[in-house]
Parts: structure tokens; C-alpha cells; sequence
């Protein structure tokens, strides 16, 4: 019987850096602060400085992360807020709870990332309907950034703000630029999942503005002013944790290295998979994606069923991300999409395919995978 390979393999990356998250761990239980203890700030920190923003602010989690984001943009009824339909829920679920309206952007088809052409037709298209276009969420789907150059010049001829949802793509490069300090807020999640992951659940903002980051500071606790008991907006309860704090120290200290390793491991994926009935991913020129995920494009010919049974077969794991794109589910049914329609998220849905993929990934376990796809789709 074939041993089955870790799609993602935290075991690995846990082995390599024990002693340094024991470590961590064993002083935060030391000195018993294990809300808003000291890690949290020294981790905001660092992490601010990795991608190079002025102020990092953590939060309970990604999706928190977001709503922060939208609450110190002051974004409520009657503001669009332009999301792309082929990613995860939390980049829309958050709009409706502000009672603003989320409005469904295609991606394109090499990139998967918000369609900057698309986005200039829903624009319009929300005009149309009397609502404000308000903020875009740019994906950084699978960790490549967004094509921001492009959404910066439209969203700055319609008066709009840019929330980067990078929560698969802290710290991946778009011309130069580190994910993070890109748009006017940048979110991250370190779900355990994501190329940097925590223990547990967490999330970050990231922005260069300091009102901002003052006013999120405010909102993740309950709006406080300068006394906890004085309340001077209205907030919620979204604080990182010590603990998880303390443990992303030593991952982020690590990370350079991993996405380096990612890297090296997608141009394998990329060499071993030419010539199949399957697309390797696209990384436009002057970007760099930490690669979450690595996601082949299937061809005529070959179903997402079959060839998961295939690689299963042969012990080796793959995941759908995403089998239906958002405009599609029944929670966002009533939400408006752009009058085009969706057709590459609608299609990619049916053709995208995730292969196991992390840092620690060896050669070897690497070959078998790729000679179990070879086999699948040749």
C-alpha cells in the first residue's frame, strides 16, 4: 500500500522549528500575559517591517481582518464594494453585515485575479444601479498578487479605496513591491493553512495611514478611546493572541527562507508538468507569488473527478479551490454581478485542481507526485 503525501505538511515545518516555537511558547506561560501580551506588539513589528508598511495591527483572524478594514473606511448602505467571484467567502461576507453591497467581479483566466477590464464595466454598472463604488478587494489568489498598477489607476479615477486581501499572499512581490504595503489596507490571515500560519486562528492589517491604524487599533477593542471603559465608537472584540503571537515569531523569521522554497518547488511542478492536457500556472513578469497553492488548469478532456480518483489512487491528495464560484451560492444570490457575467470564474470552477504543496516539501515526494499526474494526464 502507497504511503498517502501531506497536501500541506505542518509536521515538517513544526519539526524544523521547535525548539524556537517551544521556546516562545514556554515565555509567554512564563510571564502569563496571554492577552495583548508583549508578542503581540513585537510581532506587529516585525511583521510591518517584512513587507515594508508603517503600522501592522493583528486581529482575531482573516476575516475580521476584513470587516476592520471596511469599518475604518467608514463603508456602509449604499456603497459597492467590488470583490472577485472565484475566491473564498470572506471576501464578500463581511460587506453585507455593514449593510453595504458586495458586487461580483470576474477573474482572469491565466492570473485567476480580479479582471481590472471587468472591473471598469462594474463600476459603471453600480453607477447605474445608484450606488456608490466605494472600495475594491483585490484577491491575492493562491498568493500571486493582483494586478495592482491597474486597479490603483481605476479605483483612483473613481474615488475608491483598495483593500488588499492577501490572505494567501502576505509577502509575495508585485513590481517591487511586498504584499502588505500595497492599496490603502492590506488583510492577511495566519490560518494554520496559509504560507504563514499560527496555531490556531489569526489575522493582521496592514497601512501606511496613520488615522487608520489608530482607528483599527480602536475598533479591535471594542472601540475603546484612551480608557478601556470609555467607548467612543463602536467596535468588536478581535484581538491576535499571545500564544499565536508568539509562535509566528519564529515563522516569520523562517518565511523568507519558505517562500524561496516555494518558489523552487512550483518551478519543479512547472518543469515536471509540461506538455500534459493541463495548464501550469501563470506568474506575470516582475511578480512573485509565495504560491498557497499550486493550481494546474485542466484541459478538454480531463474531470476534476477523475483525475482526483487518479491521484488518489496513488496516494497523493488534491483539492478543488473553488467548485463554485460566489455569485453562484445561494447566500449571495440576490447580491448584483457585473452585467457581462462571470464566465471565467463559472469555468475555472470546473477546471482548477490544487496539488500538495509547502516548503518542506522533499524531491522525492515531489517526483511522485508529478509522475502521478504525468500518468493521470498525459
Amino acid at each position: 500500500m502507497t504511503d498517502n503525501i501531506a497536501f500541506i505538511d505542518l509536521a515538517a515545518q513544526q519539526k524544523h522549528l521547535k525548539a524556537d516555537i517551544d521556546e516562545a511558547i514556554a515565555t509567554v506561560l512564563a510571564h502569563g500575559k496571554y492577552i495583548m501580551g508583549p508578542e503581540v506588539a513585537q510581532f506587529e513589528q516585525e511583521a510591518a517591517a517584512f513587507c515594508g508598511a508603517k503600522h501592522g495591527i493583528g486581529c482575531a483572524n482573516g476575516t475580521d481582518a476584513l470587516q476592520l478594514a471596511l469599518m475604518a473606511l467608514n463603508v456602509g448602505p449604499g456603497d459597492a464594494v467590488f470583490v472577485p467571484s472565484f475566491t473564498f467567502a470572506s471576501t464578500a461576507e463581511v460587506v453585507p453585515s455593514l449593510g453595504a453591497t458586495p458586487f461580483f467581479v470576474d477573474c482572469q483566466d491565466d492570473t485567476f485575479n480580479i479582471d481590472p477590464e471587468n472591473l471598469k464595466v462594474a463600476i459603471a454598472d453600480a453607477k447605474a444601479a445608484g450606488l456608490n463604488p466605494a472600495v475594491v478587494i483585490p484577491v491575492d489568489l493562491f498568493g500571486l498578487p493582483a494586478d495592482y498598477d491597474a486597479i490603483e489607476a481605476i479605483s483612483a479615477e473613481n474615488g475608491m479605496k483598495i483593500i488588499c486581501d492577501s490572505a494567501q499572499g502576505f509577502g509575495a512581490t508585485y513590481k517591487g513591491r511586498i504584499t502588505g504595503s500595497i492599496g490603502d489596507l492590506t488583510t492577511t490571515s495566519f490560518f494554520p493553512a496559509k504560507p504563514l500560519g499560527c496555531y490556531g486562528d489569526g489575522g493582521a492589517i496592514f497601512t501606511n495611514d496613520d488615522d487608520l491604524a489608530a482607528m483599527i487599533r480602536s475598533l479591535r477593542v471594542h472601540g475603546k478611546g484612551t480608557d478601556k471603559y470609555d467607548n467612543v465608537r463602536i467596535g468588536m472584540n478581535s484581538r491576535l493572541d499571545t500564544l499565536q503571537a508568539a509562535i509566528l515569531r519564529p515563522k516569520l523569521a523562517a518565511y523568507a527562507e519558505e517562500i524561496e522554497a516555494r518558489n523552487r518547488i512550483a518551478s519543479r511542478y512547472n518543469s515536471g508538468l509540461a506538455g500534459l492536457k493541463l495548464t501550469t500556472p501563470h506568474t506575470p513578469n516582475e511578480c512573485r507569488s509565495v504560491w498557497a497553492q499550486y493550481t494546474v488548469k485542466l484541459e478538454d478532456g480531463l474531470t476534476q473527478a477523475d483525475m482526483q480518483a487518479a491521484l488518489k489512487e496513488k496516494g497523493v491528495p488534491s483539492v478543488v479551490y473553488y467548485p463554485l464560484p460566489l455569485h453562484q451560492q445561494t447566500a449571495y444570490a440576490d447580491c448584483p454581478s457585473v452585467s457581462t457575467g462571470l464566465p471565467n470564474s463559472e469555468s475555472l470552477s470546473k477546471r482548477v485542481l490544487s496539488l500538495p504543496m509547502h516548503p518542506y516539501m522533499d524531491e522525492a515526494t515531489q517526483d511522485r507526485v508529478i509522475e502521478a499526474v504525468r500518468s493521470a494526464a498525459a
